[in-house]
């Protein structure tokens, strides 16, 4: 990662709401939320006129924020969760025959725009349809399904993850996180034990691990090998 060159002199600000600090930031888990949330500020302190919202185009065609957030998907996920906290209120609307959502703060100013272009008493003819930025939506890793369905990762977390990563493929990853959360056991013990028990046993659709291929043996011989009957 380069290094940032630091504000020059001339830099521009958006300003924040005192309360962003004190309630909003300390219980945002998601980094995608935390995102979201802030480029909406900066987009919305752009804006000119009455009433102030951001359409989802404008937010699926920015190609820096997709992939900053790690994909249109994770962009989704974080714009439910600020809606879900209340940050934002949401408008749907049709245009030229495809849905569009406009997003705007939930500010007293904000719910009455909303509710009157709802309403149909604020015309935004001009909102841009829905245009996605044509991204390849990025994957998620073990660390963010981690964070995702368990919580904040420990340096110790951290290790047994990259291991892991290295020994499963990232469809068997994903998977045992979903069986787990299915089941209402999320923590990385029951996950790696599906994962082993995988590895060992099959999967029963026949799929391999990742390292099959390369080296039969990998788990007889490996740290799990004490698991694995020939």
């Amino acid at each position: 990662m380069k290094p940032f060159d630091g504000f020059q002199k001339n830099t521009r600000y958006t300003p924040l709401p005192n309360v962003f600090f004190s309630r909003i930031a300390p219980d945002v888990q998601d980094a995608a939320e935390l995102k979201v949330i802030l480029h909406i500020f900066y987009l919305l302190y752009q804006k000119k006129g009455y009433p102030k919202y951001v359409a989802d185009a404008e937010l699926l065609s920015d190609k820096e924020l997709v992939s900053g957030v790690g994909g249109s998907e994770a962009l989704h996920r974080g714009l439910r969760q600020a809606l879900d906290r209340g940050v934002l209120v949401r408008c749907e609307l049709e245009r030229g025959g495809q849905p569009v959502a406009l997003y705007l703060l939930n500010s007293e100013e904000g719910r009455e725009a909303c509710s009157m272009i709802k309403n149909g008493e604020i015309d935004v003819a001009a909102v841009p349809v829905r245009e996605a930025c044509g991204e390849v939506v990025a994957e998620p890793n073990i660390f963010e399904l981690y964070e995702r369905n368990i919580g904040m990762l420990t340096p110790m977390i951290g290790d047994e993850l990259k291991e892991a990563e290295q020994i499963y493929p990232a469809s068997w990853i994903e998977d045992a996180f979903r069986e787990a959360v299915s089941r209402n056991k999320r923590s990385w013990k029951y996950i790696e034990t599906i994962l082993k028990r995988w590895a060992s046993e099959g999967r029963g659709d026949g799929e391999t691990g990742r390292d099959s291929k390369e080296d039969p043996d990998r788990y007889v011989k490996g740290k799990y090998g004490h698991i694995v009957k020939r």
